[in-house]
């Protein structure tokens, strides 16, 4: 071995010698988590929601902007509606001719009730004038067989019989006719209101999809995004805006099986931002998954299974976020402090300057 090589070497483990010592120092003297306390970091999040339009079209106009605050029911932005509003116009003619045409086969069932009306009393007269007939064929065959009367006159009264016969069936042919046209006419009237039915259903429709043209934002909340601009056609469900419901914020952030044992709903939490260090958050655990998000190859032994990271979701008070909501911003990162015995105090760090 060279003497340039023994040099490089003895360097070498200098090196080495000095950053063993140093990984000594900082485990032996470096700052280590508080006692009681586990975290995590993570970025702030809040549930996202999407305006979109419920039908394809225009977008007309957007009446905010990226980073205006929104109410709850307040319009957004309007999708155009002109061929709506002339199906609409097409629809209310419809119905208009639609109310017409029932009223006439109204007028129509009312003239064929009219005309059984009519048929039933001609069948009474044609009823009265057979019993007529068949009394005086019955005097005239008496008078007949005393010899009183002429046999044509028994005939001519038979014939009169029968003719009167006919006359009531005929009658009651007018009436079972009668009857089957009102049957008909009621039919009709039936298909006429049912047609006005469909019309109306329709214009309720085309009436709720201009009111549904005009996009609401369905929470208080931020615009995070314009999607489409005015001018542009957007499909079924196209997106319009992105707000951020500021009602919902969190951190969600990773703990190792050994601490997220201990954690349970509710338990308390302090959230650090790299933006403000000086100023802990509040928050409060609001869900833990019961799936690991990072999994080993392995998990046969105790030293893998502690490798195993589960989620958990640290929620900021609403009222708090009221108070600041100016101030809230999603994306920022920082530290989630839990603390895993409820009975110890929170370290100084961790509470003066509690954000209320």
């Amino acid at each position: 071995m060279t003497s340039q090589q023994k040099k490089w070497l003895v360097r070498g483990v200098v090196v080495l010698a000095i950053g063993a010592a140093a990984a000594f120092a900082w485990q032996r003297f470096g700052p280590r988590e508080d006692e009681g306390l586990v975290s995590g970091n993570g970025r702030i999040e809040a549930t996202e929601i999407d305006v979109a339009a419920k039908n394809a079209g225009r977008v007309k106009e957007v009446l905010v902007r990226e980073g205006d605050f929104v109410k709850a029911g307040q319009v957004v932005a309007l999708m155009d509606t002109d061929v709506l509003e002339a199906e609409l116009r097409e629809a209310e003619a419809k119905l208009e001719q639609a109310r017409s045409d029932a009223a006439t086969a109204r007028s129509q069932l009312a003239q064929r009730e009219s005309e059984k009306v009519a048929a039933l009393a001609v069948v009474s007269q044609r009823e009265a004038e057979l019993s007529v007939a068949k009394k005086r064929l019955a005097r005239t065959s008496a008078l007949a067989a005393e010899g009183a009367t002429s046999q044509q006159e028994v005939d001519d009264d038979w014939a009169s019989v029968q003719s009167g016969q006919a006359a009531l069936n005929a009658a009651r042919a007018n009436v079972a006719a009668a009857e089957a046209a009102i049957a008909t006419a009621r039919e009709q009237v039936a298909s006429k209101v049912s047609f006005i039915n469909a019309v109306q259903a329709t214009i309720e429709r085309i009436q709720a999809d201009i009111k549904d043209s005009a996009l609401k934002s369905p929470r208080d909340g931020r615009v995070q995004y314009r999607v489409a601009q005015p001018g542009e056609v957007v499909g079924p469900g196209g997106r319009v805006l992105s707000l951020v419901d500021l009602s919902d914020v969190y951190m969600t952030f990773f703990l190792p099986t050994v601490a997220v044992g201990k954690v349970a709903l509710g338990t308390e939490v302090r959230l650090v931002l790299d933006a403000a260090p000086d100023h802990p958050i509040p928050a409060k655990v609001s869900f833990v998954s019961d799936v690991a998000q990072f999994t080993p190859k392995t998990v046969e032994t105790a030293s893998e299974r502690e490798k195993l990271m589960f989620r958990v979701r640290a929620q900021i008070p609403v009222e708090l976020l009221q108070k600041y909501i100016t101030q809230v911003k999603t994306g920022l990162p920082g530290v989630a402090y839990v603390k895993l015995d409820p009975h110890k105090d929170w370290p100084p760090r961790l509470q003066e300057r509690l954000v209320k």
